[in-house]
């Protein structure tokens, strides 16, 4: 703990004359430069109030009319609304993690006290006053903000690592990932936690939420409450979802850059802001999470299954010639899905679930009436325990479902005739601690693809979902093998070339009856209807690989595109002499141009600088009514800037001049929307001086 200066209350005179103690002001000490805001590593905030963080002491200096004596008695009281007040008596010796004031220093009529609130403090907004035998002060400038606190070892979010504290409180930049398993894309985000308006913000989120004051203590409570309130399904929330990709009424969810924009838009008009999709929801959480001192980060699932039914298992149906049934095909699995982990203590649950909790804050199923998902220990996913609470069910089938290919007979019931294990939840993701690299986490959630461990948690599940696991018939020999190549990252504008690669692993020859569609996929997994479609027949010698190649141009697929550029290519097969069938998916995305954004000027605090944002059109046809989205926490309040159409080929620049507000290495973050052209992002790290 830290050493308290100044006098003991035995050095004062045991009472001095004057009459009763009058209370002349009080000075809460909350510059954002003061001791207290520093300690409490509060001092980033771009807020005027007091910020503290609980069950760890603060100062305020209190000024009498009259000297102040041995005997004199005064009470801090605390209160949040309308609720009961909290009154902290004046103590000898703190009782640790409690709430209580003692005497710090005592000259003539000023008295500095120590404060100490309780660890299980609910967090928000109080109103301190302070009562004395002449009475009480109360002024409706003395406000404090109670914040979760992962640095105090009796807060049930307490984080014993510095570097991850730095990290998963304190940083308000991070990285999200996007795209497939085999072509992982990152853009920049600003959580922008400490910016001016978003605790208020926050707070109303809470308010908003109904969450009674005594439950505002409690992380478990307070993280589920957040999962909800980030989407607008049945509560009014802060982000509108749409996946349908009409978005002339608000924000294509792309082109945010970050959750400052979202969550003052929220505060000032009360009405959810449109639209988010599932990264959204996840990085405004991201900020609600951080700003309320719960450690908390964006994590990415890639080939993430939307289990509509429950049963651990996704579908897809065939037809008799093995070519998709569109219509009934309605499991999905996402190309990625985001969601967010927070840290804490699972006093509700058994022993060891302590530590990582997942929550998802994209409206999909309803959990007890509410589209919520979580807290759900990370450990109780990985192991298949879907019945430890909350919602582990629904996350195990995210991250473990298997995927079933189903052929109609020819008396129109449905045979299963091939089952891809481990075809769900790959590369799951986060920044890492200290540097903008990827992490990949998938061990916290799954144990070794393939090992007895990881199958049986699949067992676990099944069990304690009742439903069974799936089991193909063997009757068939499985001696063709169907494998699709496809090179990372097709651009913007170019042709696409896949490989199919069949390979006889029998003594015979193998003659192969092949379908190939192409369809255009939302991120969310739903496909568009094919747009493309070729058979081919291909004849293998004994032990013989063959290549058949696909070729999609540029005019193909240029008209089809939705929001994140991504596609589907399903291939399925019989083997005449076998009667083997074939099926494989395979997801592919086209990458679009990174912005260049170049700082000139030497940044330093107050002082305006210059940045220009550089684009080049990479296709032969004009873009649309463009526009920039640029900000950046510490240095640039969230901007639009229009600019109009972009000629094929061409190349705009925008000149932007801001003035960094805080010290320390800042980041410019700028994306670009346009009706051709979306998910176009750049980044610029700043570092600004103190002037």
């Amino acid at each position: 703990d830290r050493d308290r200066p100044g006098s003991t209350i035995d050095d004062l005179p045991v009472s001095t004359p004057g009459g009763p103690l009058k209370i002349q002001k009080v000075d809460l000490l909350q510059s954002r430069t003061s001791e207290n805001r520093r300690s409490h590593h509060t001092d980033e905030y771009e807020c005027d109030d007091l910020i503290i963080r609980r069950g760890q002491p603060f100062q305020i200096c209190v000024t009498f009319q009259k000297e102040f004596g041995r005997n004199d008695q005064i009470c801090i009281l605390l209160q949040q609304g309308n609720a009961q007040a909290i009154t902290l008596p004046l103590v000898k010796e703190f009782d640790e993690g409690n709430w209580g004031c003692q005497l710090a220093e005592a000259s003539g009529q000023n008295v500095i006290f120590w404060v100490n609130t309780s660890a299980q403090a609910s967090v928000g907004k109080y109103q301190l006053s302070v009562k004395s035998s002449g009475g009480i002060c109360s002024d409706s400038k003395l406000k404090v903000y109670i914040l979760f606190n992962p640095w105090c070892n009796m807060d049930s979010v307490f984080l014993d690592n510095e570097a991850w504290r730095q990290e998963y409180v304190l940083n308000e930049i991070g990285r999200i990932y996007y795209g497939t398993e085999h072509q992982i894309g990152e853009r920049s985000w600003n959580y922008g936690q400490f910016d001016k308006g978003v605790l208020d913000a926050v707070m109303f989120v809470l308010d908003r939420s109904g969450i009674a004051p005594g439950s505002r203590g409690d992380p478990i409570t307070v993280s589920r409450v957040i999962s909800a309130m980030v989407n607008s399904m049945d509560d009014n929330g802060v982000v509108a979802g749409s996946w349908s990709g009409e978005y002339a009424d608000g924000v294509n969810p792309v082109s945010w850059v970050g959750s400052v924009d979202i969550l003052l838009r929220y505060h000032q008009t009360g009405c959810s802001v449109k639209y988010g999709q599932c990264w959204v929801f996840a990085a405004v959480t991201t900020t609600v999470l951080r700003c309320l001192g719960i450690p908390g980060r964006t994590v990415t699932n890639f080939a993430s299954a939307h289990d509509t039914d429950g049963n651990l298992i996704f579908d897809v149906y065939f037809d008799e010639n093995m070519k998709p049934i569109e219509e009934k095909n309605s499991d999905s699995v996402w190309n990625y899905h985001c969601w967010n982990d927070c840290w804490m203590r699972r006093p509700d649950l058994p022993g060891g679930y302590d530590g990582w909790q997942a929550i998802d804050a994209t409206p999909q199923e309803t959990s007890n009436g509410i589209y919520c998902c979580g807290p759900c220990p990370l450990l109780a996913i990985k192991n298949g325990l879907v019945n430890i609470k909350y919602d582990c069910g629904f996350i195990f089938a995210e991250v473990n479902s298997d995927k079933v290919f189903y052929q109609r007979q020819p008396n129109g019931k449905f045979k299963k005739v091939h089952v891809e294990e481990r075809a769900v939840g790959h590369h799951i993701s986060t920044k890492a601690v200290g540097s903008n690299g990827r992490e990949d986490i998938t061990y916290l959630y799954k144990h070794p693809e393939g090992s007895p461990a990881e199958r049986e948690a699949v067992r676990t599940a099944a069990k304690y979902g009742n439903k069974p696991l799936a089991e193909v018939d063997t009757d068939e020999s499985s001696d063709v093998s169907l494998t699709i190549e496809s090179q990372d990252g097709f651009n913007m504008g170019s042709d696409i070339n896949v490989r199919i690669l069949l390979k006889n692993c029998s003594s015979s020859r193998r003659s192969v009856s092949l379908s190939m569609a192409v369809a255009v996929m939302f991120y969310n997994g739903v496909c568009k209807e094919s747009f493309k479609n070729e058979t081919c027949d291909a004849t293998l010698n004994p032990g013989e690989t063959k290549a058949v190649g696909l070729l999609l141009s540029y005019s193909e697929y240029r008209t089809q595109l939705v929001d994140q550029s991504a596609m589907m290519l399903t291939v399925s097969g019989i083997v005449k002499e076998s009667g083997q069938k074939l099926a494989k998916q395979h997801t592919f995305r086209i990458r679009t141009p990174d912005l260049v954004i170049k700082v000139h000027g030497n940044p330093v605090v107050g002082q305006q600088i210059v940045a220009e944002i550089i684009f080049q059109n990479p296709l032969q046809t004009t873009l649309h009514n463009a526009c920039f989205h640029v900000e950046g926490p510490g240095l640039q309040r969230p901007k639009i800037v229009q600019v109009g159409d972009i000629g094929p080929l061409k190349t705009v620049s925008i000149t932007e001049r801001f003035t960094p507000r805080r010290a320390g290495l800042r980041q410019l973050v700028a994306s670009l929307e346009s009706n051709e052209m979306s998910q176009v992002h750049g980044v610029a790290e700043v570092m600004v001086r103190d002037n």
